[in-house]
């Protein structure tokens, strides 16, 4: 019987972030009656498995009221298709009539979720022993474990209230260089992030773009809660106010429409020039890369979002009125419940994010794994460890919140059981 040493395999094996979520998996597997403050997956009972079939339908109705020979149909259906997929005009149009953002059908590759989209233009991107990626901290896991899959570094640039500071970014991206590295690009969520729940000011959004500009980086836009802000007045999307093609654009139906379709985009109109003259887009480029990973996005998923896109007239911002207001109450709900049971602490505090699905508490003791568990068998409240959220150390003391899966009345009921567990072992 072969034996492998644990040791002996790739280091993304063994990243102390993936074992941490695993950790985090594995106490809600033990303790599954805990009001979970820690999911950030959208909320269930907004699903049902028959829109599948509707949507898929309404799908095949497109195709076929465009003109579509049957036996075409079916190929785009059930045969491998082209690698960028076939939903790169109707995403386009969402991207148009949402955000304001104007690019080519071309631009768009269709990916098998957002994390595919992150591991093709990180690997297209980063090609010498050198390159590296910046990106505000606290950083989504998902960003670093796909990076740290690549063996490409990334950098942390602190985050503060108002989210990144353009100045930081531009003395992080000089230090790097100063050390023999590239800086080639930073990533970013743009609105009510994960795991810290800070938004972008429009002021720092074009700080943003122009100091991408003097400092000659890309920007990895990612934005999965856009559509789920407090109020309906939105800073514009730094791809929107992208006129030097600076920015690659990552986006998501996990949130918008359902995470089981595994469908997600790029958005990459950056011009390539080659050695003999020819002219591409990134877009293009980077499909050689997903041939290699997925050959294709499954045209079935691809079917069932494109007839989403289709029956809500290329808008999500109105396919998701009732998502959004929900999860604007469970927000609400979250802040409310904060005051409510921490309000006359002042050694607790918290953050007031304008959207999304989280927000962050501070805490007067160590939020480590111990702790969690604790709170998980005895308390009977799940939560995240922002110190999960960190490159080289930090978030010690802090907790993230998530209130997406939820009904108020269970937020509340979780944030009073947070509120017992601190004051106990403060004792």
């Amino acid at each position: 019987m072969v034996e492998l040493m644990r040791e002996a395999l790739h280091t993304s094996v063994i990243d102390p972030v993936a074992a941490s979520m695993n950790f985090l998996n594995e106490v809600a597997g033990r303790f599954p009656g805990a009001i979970s403050l820690a999911a950030g997956r959208p909320y269930d009972e907004f699903y049902a498995v028959e829109d599948v079939d509707r949507y898929f339908g309404a799908y095949l109705a497109h195709l076929r009221c465009q003109g579509m020979p049957e036996e075409h149909v079916r190929q785009a259906i059930l045969q491998y298709g082209r690698t960028n997929g076939q939903l790169g005009d109707m995403i386009a149009r969402m991207l148009e009539t949402d955000e304001d953002i104007r690019v080519p059908t071309s631009a768009v590759m269709v990916t098998t979720g957002c994390q595919e989209a992150m591991i093709i233009t990180l690997r297209g991107l980063c090609a010498g022993p050198g390159d590296v990626v910046l990106a505000a901290e606290p950083c989504y896991v998902g960003l670093t474990g796909a990076a740290r899959v690549l063996d490409i570094p990334v950098i942390g640039v602190p985050e503060t209230s108002g989210g990144l500071r353009p100045e930081t970014v531009a003395r992080v991206a000089r230090e790097v260089r100063a050390s023999g590295r590239r800086p080639v690009a930073l990533y970013v969520v743009s609105n009510f992030a994960n795991p810290s729940g800070v938004s972008l000011t429009a002021d720092v959004r074009r700080g943003l773009i122009e100091t991408a500009a003097a400092e000659d980086l890309l920007i990895l836009e990612d934005d999965p809660y856009g559509l789920f802000g407090l109020e309906d007045r939105r800073a514009p999307a730094l791809k929107a106010l992208d006129t030097e093609r600076r920015v690659i654009y990552l986006g998501s139906f996990a949130k918008s429409v359902f995470p089981g379709a595994r469908v997600g985009f790029l958005v990459a109109d950056q011009p390539v020039i080659s050695a003999d003259g020819r002219r591409s887009l990134l877009a293009d480029e980077l499909s050689t890369i997903k041939s290699m990973i997925t050959v294709n996005t499954s045209p079935i998923a691809q079917a069932v979002i494109g007839g989403v896109l289709v029956s809500c007239g290329y808008s999500l911002r109105a396919a998701n009125s009732e998502k959004i207001a929900f999860y604007q109450r469970n927000l609400r709900a979250l802040l409310a419940a904060l005051e409510r049971h921490f309000g006359a602490d002042p050694a607790v505090g918290w953050n007031s994010p304008g959207g999304g699905f989280f927000a962050v508490l501070t805490t007067p003791v160590s939020a480590d794994e111990k702790l969690l568990e604790l709170s998980a068998r005895d308390y009977g409240v799940l939560w995240t460890p922002m110190s999960f959220f960190y490159l080289d150390g930090g978030g010690t003391h802090a907790i993230r919140l998530s209130c997406s899966a939820l009904t108020a009345d269970q937020i509340d009921e979780g944030v009073r059981r947070l509120a017992a567990l601190l004051a106990a072992v403060r004792l």
